[in-house]
């Protein structure tokens, strides 16, 4: 059983309720942004999460009212600037790409629930999850270029695939926020929804998920992330790799005899 946390002096909260685990970026003071002890503690969860029988799906959201992630922690980032490029490579570049790898890779689906803010690093989150919904209060950037500096957590591969080349280079050389109206028709997210409902909307697109078979779920996240990044026929190779590891499962068994007998599927993860 996973033990959940809740001491607000955590940089990350963590709730369970309906299979359905709730990360919060918990550092509202500083807009939620993503220290190196913030970073390797929502990792921490995300290692815990995946090999929790209880737990079906990941929502992940920012504390506060003003911002689910400003980015990257600038003061601690400089730090590591100051003492060279090795140094900043391994602890900023590599601790962000490892975390948005692991929710892009991971094999529960991941809800990013956009709640304010979404700049660099926080952008580079909602970008790398599975799906995303983001409030009408949201406001997306990607403001590297600000900082005489690329993105370093995926953002120049991630943003181009989802929102085509051009708008892509906009948005990364121009700095220039936008509205929750222009990420949804990039398709940087899902939804827009009421401020009041953003909670209310992940979690009910969580559950129409978590009620389908956990394999399948899991078999579709890993074929679309490989596949992306090979070419057709090779993606259509993992596509067959993963129906194949669903033949012998109880759960496409069920499915099966569920639908010729006209009644509700139960399925066991197995």
């Amino acid at each position: 059983m996973l033990t959940e946390s809740k001491t607000m002096t955590d940089t990350v909260l963590l709730t369970i309720k309906d299979q359905i685990a709730l990360l919060t970026l918990n550092r509202p003071d500083k807009l939620n942004a993503l220290n190196y002890e913030t970073i390797d503690r929502l990792m921490a969860h995300l290692d815990q999460i995946e090999v929790a029988p209880d737990v079906r799906a990941v929502i992940l959201t920012g504390a506060g009212e003003r911002a689910f992630s400003a980015g990257g922690d600038i003061h601690e980032f400089s730090q590591s600037v100051g003492t060279g490029a090795n140094t900043a490579v391994r602890d900023f570049v590599r601790r962000g790409q490892m975390m948005t790898a692991r929710l892009e890779a991971f094999s529960k689906p991941t809800i990013a629930a956009v709640n304010g803010l979404a700049y660099g690093g926080g952008c580079e989150i909602t970008e790398a999850v599975h799906l995303a919904v983001a409030s009408e209060k949201a406001l997306f950037a990607k403001p590297e270029i600000r900082l005489g500096m690329p993105p370093t957590f995926g953002g120049t591969q991630r943003l181009p695939r989802l929102a085509g080349r051009k708008r892509a280079l906009e948005l990364l050389l121009t700095g220039e926020p936008f509205r929750p109206a222009r990420a949804l028709e990039m398709g940087l997210i899902n939804m827009v929804v009421p401020h009041d409902q953003l909670l209310a909307a992940a979690h009910d697109l969580a559950a129409r998920i978590i009620r389908h078979s956990p394999l399948a779920v899991g078999a579709i996240i890993t074929a679309v992330t490989r596949g992306l990044n090979m070419s057709i026929s090779e993606g259509l190779q993992v596509e067959s790799e993963q129906f194949a590891r669903m033949v012998p499962t109880h759960d496409l068994g069920e499915g099966l005899a569920a639908w010729i007998d006209h009644r509700p599927p139960v399925y066991s993860g197995r």
